[in-house]
């Protein structure tokens, strides 16, 4: 049967082409018995393959799966290779035909179905990998709307004659050109690459972050210095999948060189700063730290740019890494530094001051995070008010006195229980009023 199609479009002639190419094949397929016997053995290797596959997942199961307490590296790798179990199937099924085609082409002298039959085993195979293995949401996406389609394209045999139309296709951006092939490449490079980057810089970070015998400071540089190379390597990797030539970007390099030197010194200097206070460690994440313009906190986070305090009342503060460098700051924690603190108090003048400050001493000596070294706690005589003998009671803790810890008033405490124990007066104002002349006579 054939159809006049010349006035239609030329995109339906195509399409008529190519359904036409579709049904000869089938009609030759149908009616050849090298192609039922292809058909036969394709059949065979798919009931081979779920045997083999169900026998091998019963004995694999039990020597891939690690204890559940166990979290090294082996027991990971384990678990990843359970997760790859259910490609197993169109894997051997793949395997199994490939076997079968070298027979079948040596008797017919033909292996089109049995080719097709591989394309389409690989194609499940594809399917399987994006709806049941892949967990990463970025993977997930790429594997349902790209890998998919494009193991649908190549079991059906045109997946050459799409990749040869794109390639013709080119895009230009000044200097730079390259096909439309080479860009869908690097969009599905870029996508694999860049999680692979994220995925290697969680693992080295942690890696790091275990290694408690390094300053803390050392420890994040190396974190930044990793995370930097492994996304920089992926960058140029994805230039050079794409096809781009590196010596066409000097024009860019350099426009971006005039850039830092003018509109990004900031953002420069900031870098840098981040990079020396790494490398010094006079400031890192957990130390209580004010600068010169007020601001104060805890340094819970160090980036390339800046600096973020908390303070105690659940504010984030991000302050430029260049004012660590060029600014007057204090840091109270200095990595966990013990600080010292004292807690006034004052007792009557009836009292025999010479016992007091075994009392206090002892009495604070009791608090679970007062420390004896560098010093015990140090009761001292202060000076005689109008109203009683003044002392304060000098301690060392490891930590601040605000936020979650409230040494002084826990020291305080403490005081006011030993005075009471052993009935020493804490005294209040007193005052004594003189009246010149008397006092005036109430009239009868």
């Amino acid at each position: 049967m054939e159809f006049d199609l010349s006035t239609q479009p030329e995109i339906v002639q195509q399409a008529a082409g190519y359904a036409l190419q579709v049904w000869e094949l089938a009609m030759s397929w149908a009616l050849s018995p090298a192609a039922w016997s292809q058909f036969a053995l394709l059949i065979v290797a798919w009931l081979l393959a779920v045997v083999a596959a169900r026998r091998l997942r019963g004995w694999l199961v039990p020597v891939l799966t690690p204890a559940a307490e166990s979290e090294n590296m082996l027991a990971q790798g384990r678990r990843f290779a359970l997760t790859l179990l259910p490609l197993l199937l169109p894997l051997l099924a793949y395997v199994f035909t490939a076997i079968g085609e070298s027979v079948v082409r040596s008797v017919f002298d033909s292996g089109a179905v049995i080719a097709f039959g591989k394309r389409v085993f690989m194609f499940v195979a594809a399917r399987t990998l994006a709806r049941e293995i892949l967990q990463d949401p970025l993977l997930k996406l790429l594997g349902r709307y790209i890998l998919i389609p494009v193991a649908a394209l190549y079991a059906l045999g045109l997946l050459d004659l799409l990749v040869d139309k794109l390639n013709a296709m080119t895009v230009s951006l000044g200097n730079i050109s390259f096909s439309v092939m080479s860009l869908v490449r690097g969009i599905i490079a870029g996508g694999v690459l860049f999680w692979l980057g994220g995925w290697s810089n969680r693992q080295t970070s942690q890696f790091i972050e275990k290694q408690e015998e390094m300053r803390p400071s050392l420890r994040q540089l190396l974190a930044k210095v990793v995370e930097f190379s492994i996304f920089g390597v992926a960058f140029l990797l994805l230039l050079n999948i794409m096809g781009i030539n590196l010596s066409a970007l000097a024009v860019i390099g350099g426009a971006v060189g005039v850039g830092l030197g003018f509109g990004l010194q900031k953002i420069a200097s900031n870098f840098i700063s981040g990079v020396i206070l790494l490398i010094e460690g006079q400031a890192t994440v957990g130390d209580y730290v004010e600068l010169d313009g007020g601001e104060s906190g805890q340094i819970v986070r160090m980036t390339a740019r800046a600096a973020i305090l908390e303070t105690f009342d659940g504010r984030w503060i991000v302050v430029p890494n260049e004012d660590f460098i060029t600014t007057r700051v204090t840091n109270y924690s200095d990595s966990g530094s013990a600080n010292r603190y004292e807690a006034p108090f004052s007792v009557s003048y009836d009292t025999d001051i010479n016992l007091v400050p075994d009392i206090i001493e002892a009495a604070v000596a009791t608090h679970p995070d007062v420390l004896d070294a560098p010093y015990p706690p140090d009761c001292e005589l202060r000076g005689f008010g109008d109203s009683g003998i003044d002392f304060a009671v000098e301690f060392w803790v490891n930590g601040l006195d605000d936020g979650p810890n409230k040494y002084t008033s826990d020291v305080l405490f403490l005081i006011w229980n030993a005075l009471k124990e052993h009935d020493i007066e804490i005294p209040y104002p007193q005052r004594v009023v003189e009246i010149k002349g008397g006092l005036p006579q109430a009239e009868a």
